[in-house]
């Protein structure tokens, strides 16, 4: 699987759309949806990338969806991980709920922190004029 696909899979994973990956980014949802198309991305995008879906740049790199697959699907078939027929998780929901919006409280600030941003290149530039 190419770099974009990894980044597509990853972001899908995650629940986020593509325009607000664009929106953290500070690119359009055209150029995220060019990047997942890309065989090869340059270093600095992908440190952002990374950074932006809350994963390494490693875990893009290495990203194997067989394997994720596998892991989970093992886990709940695995007889010796099951009590009566229900599977056994081996992590903790609340954990997993604490980190989802720890996720969701990162991005929303960085999204404020970007619209300031352009709010402040908007006031600059009329000033300019």
């Amino acid at each position: 699987m190419h770099l974009g696909k990894k980044i597509e899979r990853i972001r899908e994973l995650k629940g986020m759309k593509q325009d607000t990956l664009a929106g953290l980014l500070g690119v359009s949802q055209q150029t995220v949806s060019r990047l997942e198309q890309s065989e090869k991305i340059d270093e600095e995008r992908l440190v952002r990338i990374a950074d932006v879906l809350g994963v390494s740049v490693e875990g893009i790199m290495k990203f194997n969806e067989d394997g994720t697959i596998n892991i989970f699907s093992s886990s709940l078939h695995d007889s010796a991980g099951s009590y009566n027929n229900c599977p056994v998780f081996h992590f903790n929901p609340v954990e997993k709920i604490i980190e989802l919006y720890e996720t969701i409280i990162k991005q929303k600030d960085d999204m404020l922190k970007l619209k300031d941003e352009v709010i402040e290149m908007y006031k600059n530039n009329r000033q300019a004029s």
